[in-house]
């Protein structure tokens, strides 16, 4: 609980930084024109991109930050390109989607089994718990009708989602651009 509680309050202090908030302005920008760009492999099977700079602000700047910069995504990339009606359940999703990676990747060393779980956590929390929530009281339609439409296309995309995010955290984490400090 310490370190939860830890984290939360080193995330929040990164907001003073300047360069924190420079770099947030780059990740929310490309997190909104990734958001535009998916690739249908199959029926089921649909590759996003706009999670990675939402894990990447969490990994670097906290779990407080990356929950901002998935609210502030979801919120401006509507405005740009609205799908619907907006609804803000959506945007705390983004923002859980956020903070859960920054809770788990946040100060850690970046492992696939560590990539691997914050993906899995996620898809858990938000794709197959939240956004089915906000989809059936938006559209009126039962619960375990929709989330049982989403489970199979989350479990086939999870592997691919998680060796995207692996792949990209470690690129980052080897570039030493950013020195986020660790707890080894």
């Amino acid at each position: 609980m310490k370190k939860t509680i830890r984290s939360i309050r080193l995330s929040v202090q990164n907001f003073g930084s300047v360069q924190t908030v420079a770099v947030c302005g780059m990740l929310l920008a490309l997190r909104v024109i990734l958001g535009f760009f998916t690739v249908n492999v199959s029926i089921l099977l649909k590759i996003g991109f706009a999670f990675l700079p939402v894990a990447v602000a969490g990994m670097l700047f906290g779990p407080v930050v990356g929950g901002t910069i998935g609210a502030a995504g979801d919120i401006v990339a509507y405005f740009i390109q609205p799908t619907g009606p907006y609804f803000p359940g959506f945007t705390v999703s983004s923002f859980v989607a956020g903070f859960l990676y920054g809770m788990v990747l946040y100060r850690r060393r970046i492992s696939f089994v560590r990539s691997f779980s914050a993906k899995a956590i996620v898809t858990a929390a938000v794709s197959l718990l939240l956004n089915p929530l906000w989809l059936s009281m938006l559209y009126g339609k039962a619960f375990f009708t929709i989330l049982s439409f989403r489970i199979t296309a989350n479990l086939v995309s999870l592997p691919v989602n998680a060796v995207l995010l692996f792949a990209v955290l470690k690129i980052i984490e080897r570039s030493r651009v950013l020195q986020p400090k660790r707890n080894y």
